[in-house]
C-alpha cells in the first residue's frame, strides 16, 4: 500500500515518494493547514486549493508526474459527499462496522465536512469504477461519480481525531511494483494461487536478496546518497543477474529517480569488470536457501504448503474469521476442517463442472498428525461452524425421544403414535447404516454431517461390517449418487437415496493408515477425501493461540446464513476455466514423469479444490469470481492433490502392475522425459524406467507421440519435437 503526497510545481502535478505514516500526520497538522481547514468550514472556498492534496489510486509516473498516470495503485481512494447532517454519524458506523469487510485504510471528514474521504484495499479483479461501485453497496451508499479517476487528488483536512477518523499503517508500507513480464524470466505457479511473474535467483526473489543486501550494508538509502549505494549495489547484484543490465533496471529499486538518472547509474555498474558472486552476496544466499529449506519442509522432507498472506487476508467473511487466533503453519488444515460442514449448510446450491456434470458442495476431510499435534484448533473451529446445526437438532431428537416414550408407554390395544419424521442433520460417525438410511430418508435431499476426533473411533466398528459397508456410503455421497438397502424385518430400515453426507474425521498418522488400506485406496475413496496434515511438532516450543472474540464468531454465524440462505444453480465460468487448466497442467506433469498415480489423484483433487472455490465465491458474494477465489480453489486442490500423494500413494502404486515404481516423484527439471536425451531408444526409456513392462512402455511412448512431444525416426528411435510443454515451477 502506498500514499502519495501531490504537488503542484510550474503548473504541473507532481507526485513525492512514499510518506511514511508520521509524515502523513505532520503534513496534514503542519504550516497553514489547520487554519486553512478552519476557514474552508467557515465558507471560504477559495482556500482549499491550499489544502494538503493527496492521492491514493494510482502509481506515479517514473518522472514523478501524476497527469496521464496509467498505474494503478493497490488501494482505493472514495468520496462520498453531500451527505445530510442527520445522516452522517450513521454513515460514519455504517463505514466502520463493515470495516473489516470493506478492507478500510483510511476515514476522514472532507474539508467541507460534508461528507467523507475513505481509502480501502483495491479488489484486483475490478476496474477503480468497479471497486467504487463494489463500495457503495457494501455501505449503502453514493459515491461522488467525478471522483473515479484513478489520479483524481483528494483535498486533506487535519490529523485531529475529529477529522482523521480511522487510519490503517498498512497503508503506508512501500508497494513494490510489478516487473514486465520477460520469457526468460517467466516463472510459472500452479500451487493454488493463480500464475504470476517474478523475478528470481534459484528460487529467491531478488527484492528479498535487496533486502537482506540493505539490513547488511546500514539500512536503506537517504537522499544523500542514493546514487552510490544504488551503485554499489548493482555491481554487487551483477553477478546473479548473469551481468544483464535489463534485469538489474528492473529488480533495483528507483527510490524516485528519474529514468535518466537511474539508467546511468546502472550504466556505470556495468562498465565495471565482472569479479563474480562476492562474499556477502554469497552469504545471503546461502543463508536464504537455508531458511527456506527449514521452514517449507516438514520432518518427513516434504514440502508444506502454507497459506499466502495476500490470500489470507483476502478470505471472505467467516473464512477469515476461523483463523483468528490460529498459527499460519496451522491455517490450511483447519480450512480443510470446516469445508464440509460449509458445503453441507449450502446444499440447496448446484453447480456445473469443466465436464458438464451438475455437482453439489460435497466434501470429506481427514486431518492428520502426530499426538498432541494441536489437531484440537480444526475441532474448535467445526464446533463453531455446527451451532445452527446443533441448536436445530437439539429440539429434534428431544421430539423422536418424546415420539419414543409415548411408544414404549402406550398399551397394547393403543395404536402407536406417528413418527414425526425429524430432521436431524449432525449424525455420530459410528452411527448404523441403518440409522444412517433413516436420517437420510428424512432429511429430504438435505446434506447430513458427521465429525468424529479419532478415526480409531470409526475403525473399531469394522468387526460389526459397518466400516466396510459405510465406505461405500461415503464413496456414493462423493457424487450425490444412490444407495440402499432392502431388508424384509421391520426391525430394519429399508429404502433408497441419493447419499449427501459430508464429514471431517481427525486421527493419528498410524490409524489412518489402518483404515485406509488395500481396496479402499484402490476402490476409489482414497480420491474423494481432502487429506490435511498438521505441521510436525517435534520439539518444538509450545504453541499459543488466541480465542476467538464474540465479534469474530458472530460473523461465523452470518457466513452459515448466508451458505443457508443460497440457492440455485450458480454460475462460475472463471472458476471453471481455471480448473480445466489446472487438469491439464497436472496431466502433462504426470505424463513427463510417467506418473500414473499422480494422474490417477489429480481428476478428483480438481473437483475438490473447485468446489472450496465455489463456497469462497458464495461467501464473497460478488457478482463474478474473484482472483482470490480462483487462487484459493488452486491452492486447495495442490493442497488435496500432495495430501493424497503422500498418504496413499504409496499403497496405491503397488495396485498397477505394468510399473512398480509409478509413484516416485521427481523435480520440475528431472522428470523422466527431460532426463532421456533429444534423440533417444526405447532402452533408453527401460533404464530410466526399470520393471516397466514392453506394453507399458508402448503406452508412454503413445501417449508422448499423441501429445507431439516426439516423433518416430524409425521403430526404435525417437526425436523430441519443438512441442514439449514447459516445466511447470510449483511455489507455495
Amino acid at each position: 500500500m502506498s500514499v502519495f503526497l501531490v504537488k503542484t510545481i510550474e503548473g504541473k502535478k507532481m507526485m513525492t515518494p512514499v510518506l511514511t505514516s508520521e509524515e502523513y500526520k505532520s503534513l496534514r497538522n503542519g504550516g497553514m493547514q489547520k487554519q486553512h481547514v478552519f476557514s474552508v468550514r467557515k465558507g471560504n472556498d477559495g482556500l482549499k486549493h491550499n489544502l494538503v492534496q493527496m492521492n491514493y489510486s494510482c502509481l506515479p509516473n517514473e518522472d514523478g508526474t501524476l497527469k496521464g498516470a496509467t498505474r494503478m495503485s493497490n488501494t482505493v481512494g472514495m468520496d462520498i459527499d453531500h451527505i445530510t447532517p442527520e445522516d452522517m454519524q450513521r454513515v460514519k458506523e455504517r463505514i466502520l462496522s463493515r470495516k473489516d469487510e470493506l478492507g478500510l485504510l483510511m476515514l476522514e471528514l472532507s474539508a467541507r465536512a460534508a461528507g467523507y474521504h475513505l481509502v480501502f484495499r483495491r479488489k484486483a479483479e475490478l476496474s477503480q469504477e468497479e471497486n467504487l461501485k463494489w463500495a457503495s453497496e457494501l455501505l449503502g451508499v453514493e459515491y461522488d461519480k467525478g471522483a473515479k479517476d484513478i489520479t483524481r487528488v483528494f483535498f486533506t483536512t487535519t490529523a485531529e481525531p475529529d477529522d482523521l477518523i480511522y487510519l490503517d499503517d498498512e497503508l503506508f508500507k512501500v508497494e513494490e511494483q510489478e516487473p514486465k513480464k520477460d520469457p526468460l524470466q517467466e516463472e510459472v505457479s500452479t500451487s493454488g494461487v493463480a500464475p504470476e511473474t517474478s523475478l528470481s535467483f534459484k528460487g529467491i526473489p531478488y527484492s528479498t536478496i535487496i533486502t537482506e543486501w540493505w539490513n547488511r550494508d546500514g539500512g536503506e538509502p537517504e537522499e544523500g546518497e542514493r546514487n552510490v549505494r544504488l551503485h554499489k549495489l548493482a555491481v554487487n547484484l551483477r553477478a546473479i543477474c548473469d551481468n544483464k543490465k535489463e534485469v538489474l533496471m528492473r529488480v533495483i529499486p528507483r527510490y524516485g529517480l528519474a529514468e535518466a538518472e537511474f539508467k546511468s547509474i546502472i550504466d556505470s555498474a556495468c562498465k565495471e569488470t565482472p569479479k563474480g558472486i562476492s562474499k556477502v552476496m554469497s552469504e545471503i544466499i546461502k543463508n536464504e536457501e537455508l531458511r527456506v529449506k527449514s521452514e517449507e519442509f516438514d520432518g518427513e522432507g516434504t514440502k508444506q504448503m502454507i497459506l499466502p498472506k495476500r490470500l489470507r487476508n483476502a478470505l471472505p467473511i467467516g473464512l477469515k474469521e476461523t483463523l483468528a487466533g490460529i498459527p499460519e503453519n496451522m491455517h490450511l488444515p483447519v480450512l480443510s476442517a470446516v469445508m464440509p460442514i460449509a458445503g453441507a449448510y449450502a446444499d440447496e446450491i448446484r453447480v456445473v463442472y469443466v465436464d458438464g456434470n451438475t455437482h453439489r458442495l460435497n466434501l470429506m476431510t481427514i486431518v492428520r498428525g502426530e499426538q498432541a499435534s494441536n489437531k484440537s484448533v480444526c475441532k474448535n473451529a467445526v464446533d463453531v461452524w455446527r451451532r445452527q446445526f446443533d441448536e436445530e437438532d437439539v429440539i429434534a431428537r428431544k421430539r423422536e425421544e418424546e415420539w419414543k416414550e409415548q411408544k414404549k408407554a402406550r398399551k397394547a390395544n393403543e395404536k402407536a403414535p406417528e413418527d414425526p419424521h425429524v430432521i436431524i442433520r449432525v449424525v455420530p460417525i459410528t452411527i448404523s447404516c441403518s440409522t444412517l438410511l433413516k436420517r437420510m430418508k428424512n432429511a429430504c435431499g438435505h446434506t447430513l454431517f458427521s465429525f468424529s476426533e479419532e478415526i480409531d473411533t470409526l475403525r473399531k466398528t469394522n468387526g460389526a461390517g459397518s466400516w466396510s459397508a459405510k465406505y461405500d456410503v461415503y464413496r456414493y455421497g462423493f457424487d450425490n449418487g444412490e444407495w440402499g438397502q432392502d431388508y424384509n424385518s421391520d426391525q430394519a430400515e429399508s429404502g433408497v437415496v441419493n447419499v449427501a453426507y459430508n464429514w471431517t474425521i481427525l486421527g493419528t498418522n498410524g490409524a489412518v493408515r489402518k483404515c485406509f488400506r488395500g481396496d479402499n485406496i484402490e476402490n476409489g475413496l482414497s480420491s474423494r477425501v481432502l487429506v490435511a496434515e498438521m505441521p510436525d511438532g517435534a520439539f518444538a516450543k509450545l504453541t499459543k493461540f488466541r480465542k476467538r472474540t464474540a465479534d469474530e464468531e458472530a460473523r461465523i454465524q452470518e457466513a452459515v446464513t448466508k451458505l443457508r440462505n443460497a440457492n440455485g444453480e450458480v454460475e462460475v465460468p472463471r472458476l471453471q476455466k481455471a480448473i480445466e487448466k489446472w487438469l491439464e497442467e497436472k496431466r502433462v506433469e504426470a505424463a513427463m514423469n510417467i506418473d500414473r498415480v499422480m494422474d490417477t489423484y489429480r481428476r478428483r483433487a480438481a473437483v475438490i479444490g473447485f468446489r472450496c472455490g465455489v463456497i469462497f465465491h458464495l461467501l464473497e458474494e460478488t457478482e463474478k469470481e474473484s482472483k482470490s477465489c480462483i487462487d484459493f480453489a488452486l491452492l486447495m486442490a495442490n493442497y488435496c492433490l500432495e495430501g493424497q500423494m503422500k498418504l496413499f500413494g504409496e499403497a496405491l502404486k503397488n495396485q498397477y502392475i505394468c510399473a512398480q515404481d509409478e509413484c516416485q516423484r521427481y523435480s520440475t527439471n528431472h522428470s523422466v522425459f527431460d532426463q532421456l536425451a533429444p534423440t533417444f531408444t526405447r532402452d533408453d526409456l527401460r533404464a530410466l524406467k526399470q520393471g516397466t513392462t514392453d506394453s507399458g512402455l508402448r503406452n508412454v511412448i503413445m501417449r508422448w507421440k499423441n501429445d507431439g512431444w516426439i516423433e518416430p525416426i524409425d521403430r526404435q528411435h525417437f526425436r523430441k519435437t519443438s512441442r514439449v510443454p514447459r516445466p511447470i515451477k510449483v511455489f507455495y
